[in-house]
């Protein structure tokens, strides 16, 4: 994952410290004591499932600098982590020297992790359903993952966070599909539907 990193960064610099910069900043927003599950695990997890996917990516370093940074910004309190996270790629992306078309492309790929809607942009669908896609993994995963999610919003009581919780899961159940590429809908869809009942029946 760093070495992935280190190696797209480095096209874009000769000055050799940048990437250690970069990186740094990262791993650093990434390991704050208050995520368990918004870490630098998620985002290995869907590095590793985009390198499966890679045929179907239109601009590869796009594509992994908006995986790296969709949630550099993460405060449970905060409405507007995916703003904060979008610029902040915007400003490392400009310091790179990327054009500005691809700039404005990676803003909008982590911006659209806010309401996951469905996009004309297929490198956009892809990045969406690689962030889901947790939601459709096995039972044990998913119960681990549904853990770590509540430790984040542990400042909230069970009378709080209960409710909200099943709104957001319930949101997902009433969309005609939750995925948004027929390769992972064919994969996660059925299973996620289940997880998400799951869960929704041991929050009532």
């Amino acid at each position: 994952m760093k070495e992935l990193f280190f190696s797209i960064v480095s096209k874009y610099t000769t000055d050799a410290r940048v990437p250690a910069q970069f990186w740094q900043e990262l791993e650093k927003n990434y390991s704050q004591k208050k995520r368990h599950y918004h870490t630098l695990t998620h985002i290995e997890h869907m590095l590793r499932l985009a390198e499966e996917n890679r045929t179907a990516v239109e601009d590869w370093d796009v594509f992994v600098f908006a995986i790296f940074y969709h949630d550099v910004v993460y405060r449970v309190l905060k409405s507007d982590n995916e703003e904060k996270s979008a610029a902040l790629a915007e400003r490392r992306l400009t310091q790179l020297g990327l054009s500005k078309d691809r700039i404005a492309l990676c803003s909008a790929l982590i911006l659209a992790t806010k309401t996951h809607q469905i996009s004309t942009n297929s490198d956009c669908n892809l990045l969406l359903d690689l962030d889901l896609s947790v939601l459709g993994a096995s039972w044990e995963q998913y119960e681990e993952y549904a853990g770590q999610i509540r430790r984040e919003y542990a400042i909230y009581p069970d009378f709080l966070y209960k409710p909200g919780r099943k709104k957001v899961l319930e949101r997902f159940l009433e969309r005609d599909f939750i995925f948004k590429t027929p390769a992972f809908r064919a994969k996660f869809e059925a299973q996620a539907r289940g997880n998400l009942h799951m869960e929704i029946s041991r929050l009532t």
